[in-house]
């Protein structure tokens, strides 16, 4: 039976997206050089947070958005060898949108 991750609350889960890594001959070299924010799309959202009141506050984000996380803060999961992201939804950067002309 295939497994597959539910968020739960404000929870994001992103799947990362490839880096580009530099090849030397059949060598692999990461860049580790430079640190950088993580990149990817939202593969499921939880429905949102209670106030101490009960209210609900929805979340904003939606499966399928390409989204910037820091590089510190995410849990790193590997569910069946793939490797997500998993996070608050206030701890997203930004939304990578694409600019109509």
């Amino acid at each position: 039976m295939a497994k597959k991750l539910k968020a739960v609350f404000d929870a994001v889960i992103v799947k990362p997206t490839e880096t580009d890594e530099l090849m030397h001959g059949s060598i692999i070299v990461p860049d580790l050089g430079k640190e950088k924010n993580l990149s990817g799309t939202i593969v499921s959202i939880g429905p949102g947070k209670h106030t101490i009141t009960g209210e609900l506050i929805p979340t904003t984000l939606d499966v399928g958005m390409k989204v910037v996380l820091p590089q510190m803060g995410p849990v790193k999961a590997e569910i069946e060898g793939e490797e997500y992201y998993i996070c608050p939804e206030g701890q997203v950067l930004a939304v990578i949108v694409n600019e109509q002309d």
